[in-house]
Formats: structure tokens, C-alpha cells, sequence
């Protein structure tokens, strides 16, 4: 952009007062912007542009198995692409199908019997979220923990997964599986 500044100041102080407040504005802006995109590293080195890479699935948990289906199959088109029956603390026999529209997929997961008082809370696995993946989530880990976020899981940078709650009440897990 250029200005002249011997045309601007004939007459017209008001216009370069304005194009000089709108100079300064779009100055404090692009600085901002580029000491938030600077790159940093932390004391190992490492990149600290970690960041999302995209949605590894959402997880819905059923409650009304009937509905569910006919929602998510007949209304809105997915198609079943895989289910299994999981084992271990906490979901014994928990049922989770794989739901597939294009590139998205839903996981439905269907709680055993027995654990159906444990829906909800972030501390299980029965609970509604959806799963990021990241591509560090150490750094992540370490920002979310300073920022006084409570992690489910600990040992996040070894495990390369984790679940936090967000501001609003939403469970949003975190993965690096693959990465």
C-alpha cells in the first residue's frame, strides 16, 4: 500500500489522521498476530506449534439403541462398519459399533448392564466425547495442566491419549496414535 502523503495533507488533516490510526491499528494487529504464530521451543527442544491435525471420531454413548440406529442409520445415512465387544475394567462387555458418512466416523458404544451407573463423568470410559488428534500431545498435555485443566490420564505423553474437560462441560479427548 502506498500513501501519499503531499496529496493527503492538502486540505485534508482529517483524512491522514484517519489513514494514520488505521496504519497503527493494522501495525498492532500484525505484531500480535506474529509474536502468538513465532515459533518457540521449550527447554527439550521440542516445536511448541504442536497443535490439532484433525478428528480422530466422536463417541456417543446409547441410551436407546432402537432410536440410535434408526437416527444414525436410516435418517442420517451412516453405515455400520465394524463392532466389537470390548473387555477390561469399566467395559466389560461394553458394545461399540462404528458408524462411517464418507471420511466421518461415530463410534456408538452400548454399555453393559452393570455399568450403566457410570455414564457420564470424565474418569471412565462411558462418557460422550469426541477425539482429536494432535500431532505432539506432550506439549499440549503440559499446556492444558498449566492452564489448570484436570487430564484423566497421566501418563499422556507415554500413553499418546488423554481426556480433559473443556469449558463448557464437554469431554474432548486428545490422541496422538499414529502420529
Amino acid at each position: 500500500m502506498k500513501i501519499d502523503i503531499k496529496k493527503t495533507t492538502k486540505g485534508n488533516s482529517k483524512g491522514l489522521n484517519a489513514v494514520l490510526k488505521s496504519l497503527l491499528v493494522a501495525m498492532f494487529i500484525m505484531a500480535g498476530t506474529s509474536t502468538m504464530s513465532a515459533q518457540k521451543s521449550n527447554s527439550k527442544g521440542e516445536d511448541a506449534r504442536a497443535r490439532v491435525t484433525g478428528l480422530r471420531y466422536i463417541c456417543v454413548h446409547v441410551l436407546e439403541l432402537e432410536k440410535t440406529m434408526k437416527l444414525y442409520r436410516e435418517i442420517l445415512g451412516f453405515k455400520l462398519s465394524n463392532a466389537e465387544i470390548l473387555h477390561g475394567p469399566g467395559l466389560e462387555g461394553m458394545l461399540v459399533m462404528k458408524m462411517k458418512a464418507n471420511d466421518l466416523e461415530i463410534s456408538l458404544s452400548l454399555t453393559a448392564p452393570e455399568f450403566i451407573d457410570t455414564v457420564g463423568p470424565i474418569g471412565n470410559t462411558n462418557h460422550n466425547h469426541f477425539m482429536l488428534k494432535v500431532n505432539d500431545i506432550e506439549p499440549i498435555g503440559d499446556m492444558l495442566k498449566a492452564e489448570g485443566y484436570e487430564l484423566e490420564n497421566d501418563n499422556y505423553a507415554k500413553d499418546k491419549y488423554t481426556f480433559f474437560v473443556g469449558p463448557n462441560g464437554e469431554i474432548i479427548g486428545l490422541s496422538s496414535w499414529g502420529e
